[in-house]
């Protein structure tokens, strides 16, 4: 009867490896895969966001705490983890209620799609276009209402969108790590408000895993480079998400 959710646990240390590792998958990852295996969307998705607003401030810790990332009082990457952060929290209201109106059938479609175009995004090189603060608040604003609908595609967006608005790559894993836990922490509020059917026996399971995960995932960032990875994450999720469209078509 524990095989299932020992097989949870194990999906949820990986995928959120590769997250903290790259910024982007976890949730992108997660949330696909477990619906596959037959869960709901409104079962999944405010789990994912719980694991995720707890690995995503003990993960930004351990960025900065190796040095992939500083966030001084006055420094950069604190400006823009509040940027996005408040971007995000605009598109997590929106989204929350998105997710509790819509039909199963085309919230799996949503999210199948998505995670496909979060794939294709992350397998395509970015090259920085220079910085800008409108273009990052863009971003920051369309992924999280993704992650609001889905439980994923923020981290694939917003890397994407620091690094070519000129943002160091370790940079903005670590900024993309405390954003995203600040929206999670708001996107998970609104869904305990509005009391969906939550799978809370996935809890312990998916939370444990992601958090064991952390300070490898802090230590892989400081000392390898992760381009051959994000190219292997994201033919994944282009078939992760066409996994799920298909079996909504099915």
């Amino acid at each position: 009867m524990m095989e299932p959710y020992a097989a949870v646990f194990a999906l949820a240390l990986v995928m959120e490896y590769l997250d903290d590792t790259l910024g982007m998958g976890f949730g992108t990852g997660m949330v696909p895969i477990l619906l596959v295996l037959g869960f709901h969307p409104l079962q999944v998705v405010p789990v994912v966001l719980i694991s995720t607003l707890i690995t995503g401030f003990l993960a930004a810790g351990a960025h900065w705490r190796v040095g992939n990332v500083d966030f001084s009082l006055g420094g950069k990457p604190l400006k823009v983890t509040a940027l996005l952060a408040a971007a995000g929290l605009a598109g997590t209201a929106a989204a929350v209620m998105l997710a509790i109106s819509l039909p199963e059938e085309y919230l799996r479609i949503y999210i199948g799609l998505v995670t496909v175009a979060m794939g294709m995004l992350v397998m395509v090189r970015l090259k920085s276009a220079g910085f800008s603060w409108a273009r990052l608040g863009a971003f920051g604003l369309f992924a999280a209402f993704n992650k609001g609908v889905t439980g994923g595609g923020y981290g694939p967006t917003v890397v994407g969108g620091q690094i070519l608005s000129g943002v160091d790559e370790k940079k903005a894993v670590g900024i993309t790590c405390l954003a995203e836990g600040i929206v999670a922490l708001a996107a998970a509020f609104l869904y305990f408000e509005l009391d969906p059917e939550i799978s809370w026996e996935l809890a312990p399971f998916i939370i444990g895993g992601a958090v064991l995960a952390v300070p490898f995932a802090a230590i892989t960032v400081e000392r390898v480079k992760t381009k051959r990875l994000v190219l292997a994450m994201g033919a994944v999720m282009v078939l992760l998400g066409a996994a799920v469209v298909l079996g909504v078509a099915a």
